[in-house]
């Protein structure tokens, strides 16, 4: 069924909006996933504040060109039946979101990215972004490496009092 004018501009001008808004939008090839499988990567994406679109093309390709930071943006790998991933919040949650899914359903594989500044990232570079850590993680880990000295230190000074207090309650039962 052929999708109306008024249908498609409005496609369009959603799409331009989550592009504006979209810290980064990666997309991937879904070739073979039934619409359970899409609906559950739906459930998994909206999970993670990432919104999940199946439209055509050269939908996209008009919607980014309606994005100012997307107008000069490589499109070439956008071909096929595609699903876009986008984020207003994190960096790494599209990428993310689409290569847990990618785990256990073979038939969706990462094909590249647009960053909000209009950089076009290939295949291994979405892959390299899926496998960072998330932000949450990133922050627990600094601040676990903060708190290390502090931790040595307080170890290393309980070590040398219960020494010191072994060594007096000895010389106390002499």
């Amino acid at each position: 069924m052929a999708i109306s004018r008024d249908k498609k501009q409005s496609l369009v001008s959603e799409l331009a909006e989550l592009f504006g808004t979209a810290k980064m939008t990666a997309y991937a090839r879904y070739d073979g996933l039934s619409v359970a499988d899409l609906q559950t990567l739906r459930r998994a994406a909206r999970e993670n504040g990432v919104t999940i679109k199946v439209v055509k093309n050269r939908l996209v390709r008009v919607a980014m060109q309606q994005t100012d930071a997307l107008k000069n943006t490589e499109t070439g790998a956008m071909t096929g039946q595609l699903v876009y991933a986008f984020s207003s919040e994190d960096e790494v949650a599209p990428a993310q979101v689409l290569a847990t899914f990618a785990k256990t359903h073979e038939a969706l594989k990462l094909t590249g990215a647009f960053s909000a500044e209009g950089k076009s990232l290939d295949t291994a570079e979405v892959q390299a972004l899926a496998t960072l850590p998330s932000k949450n993680e990133l922050i627990a880990q600094v601040m676990a490496t903060l708190a290390s000295p502090v931790n040595d230190v307080l170890s290393g000074l309980s070590g040398n009092l219960h020494a010191l207090l072994d060594g007096v309650e000895a010389k106390a039962t002499n």
